[in-house]
């Protein structure tokens, strides 16, 4: 079996276990955050304390504290707690925990819960694997997943499982960890005199993300590096050491995965929205996050066509040159078109008549009766066509008044291009209001 991640060593090892892995919560009542899921009288926290918990999944961040509630319930439950990591593990060795499982429920009538830390690592053959026996209850499946399950789970053992989101945890969620580790003579920082900034502690909690561990384990580096004071023998955390302790905070930014379509419908929405100030910061976001400025540059010009339409046809325009040049000086100089192009679409006038107009025809064409070409506008440029009628009664419109006839241009006329009374296409409106009162005469 793999290293237990919840393994109580009586002897220590040559290298100790970082700050955030001794300072797991013991219990519910040491565990901070997720309140919507294990707050009191929550149906999660109610089936701890009972021991009756059934098969779950622990979606969410990296640090919102997936693995140290599986920690809790391992301490809590009075059934066997096996674990392994999906990224080490294999499909004999999931044979093997379910057999011991099974041997284990009929000889001592006790049951095993088996903990999977990212199980989105497990492809469906492991997955297929777990299915059977975790639908009869045993062993009883906890797995932790950065990804969202519905993406990269089976659906036959989504079904069989209860979902549970984990959230970043807040800015105080994280200072209440951080001043427990400092508090914490056992486990934590407690025994080392430390005169700890409050601007310090708030900054590694904002810095981390909604990441514990990654705050737990910037503190521990900020102390253990940090000079105490010759006199006083005492550390003084200041902000520049929780700067250096931290640095750049790395982006929940998985290409090909939820994080990068959700922060691309973000982007979306907000221009869409006609909101500039979040449409930036969606796109910072996808740029210091490493995203392909092409595939920016592409929701940007979809945005212009489908979003803005003929309300601003300068927009598409602009994101079109904004395509093109972020292609041509490459980053990180592409931030700048591609920026301009997000806040032309942002704050341009919103029509989606065009967009609306080509996806009801295109249903039409696809669910009704396909149209024929009316004789009239038929090709009659090859001999004989006029023998067939094709062409006949066309009439040229430039040859019009306003350069316009009244004319059938298709056998079943109907309504795809309504245009909105805002921007430029109020003009196109009125104009085609005009043209629905022409005469047609020539």
């Amino acid at each position: 079996m793999t290293k237990d991640l919840f393994e109580k060593k009586a002897v220590k090892s040559a290298k100790p276990e970082p700050l955030s892995a001794r300072m797991r919560p013991r219990n519910l009542s040491e565990f901070v955050g997720q309140a919507h899921i294990l707050g009191g009288g929550k149906l999660l926290r109610r089936a701890i304390e009972a021991d009756r918990i059934a098969s779950l999944i622990f979606y969410g961040p990296p640090g919102s504290g997936k693995t140290a509630l599986g920690y809790v319930i391992s301490i809590a439950t009075n059934s066997v707690f096996e674990n392994i990591n999906a990224t080490s593990s294999n499909v004999n060795e999931v044979r093997e925990i379910i057999t011991r499982a099974k041997r284990r429920l009929e000889l001592d009538g006790k049951k095993t819960i088996l903990f999977i830390d990212e199980i989105h690592r497990f492809n469906k053959a492991q997955q297929d694997v777990l299915m059977p026996d975790v639908e009869k209850g045993n062993p009883i499946l906890i797995g932790t997943t950065t990804h969202n399950p519905f993406f990269s789970i089976n659906s036959a053992l989504l079904s069989r499982s209860q979902i549970f989101e984990f959230k970043p945890l807040k800015i105080e969620e994280i200072i209440a960890i951080l001043e427990n580790a400092l508090k914490d003579k056992e486990r934590g920082l407690g025994k080392i005199k430390i005169n700890m900034d409050k601007e310090a502690l708030k900054f590694l909690a904002k810095a981390s993300d909604g990441d514990a561990r990654r705050a737990l384990n910037a503190l521990e580096v900020g102390v253990l590096t940090t000079n105490p004071d010759k006199k006083t023998k005492t550390i003084n955390f200041t902000l520049q050491a929780a700067e250096e302790s931290i640095q750049r905070k790395a982006i929940v930014y998985d290409k090909d995965e939820d994080a990068h379509y959700d922060t691309a419908s973000a982007f979306i929405k907000s221009m869409r929205g006609s909101d500039p100030d979040a449409a930036l910061y969606w796109l910072a976001k996808m740029l210091v996050a490493g995203e392909d400025p092409r595939f920016i540059a592409r929701r940007i010009v979809i945005c212009a066509a489908e979003d803005v339409g003929n309300a601003d046809p300068q927009a598409i325009v602009v994101a079109n040159a904004a395509l093109q040049i972020s292609e041509f000086v490459g980053l990180p100089e592409a931030r700048i078109p591609l920026a301009q192009a997000t806040v032309y679409i942002a704050c341009a006038p919103k029509s989606n008549a065009a967009y609306m107009g080509i996806e009801n025809a295109m249903t039409d064409v696809e669910k009704e009766r396909t149209q024929g070409v009316p004789d009239h506008l038929k090709d009659a440029s090859y001999f004989g066509a006029k023998k067939l009628g094709h062409g006949v009664g066309y009439k040229y419109a430039h040859s019009y008044k306003d350069h316009y006839v009244k004319q059938d241009y298709v056998l079943d006329k109907k309504k795809y291009y309504i245009p909105q009374a805002i921007g430029y296409e109020k003009k196109i409106k009125e104009w085609l209001e005009k043209l629905g009162s022409a005469p047609g005469t020539g």
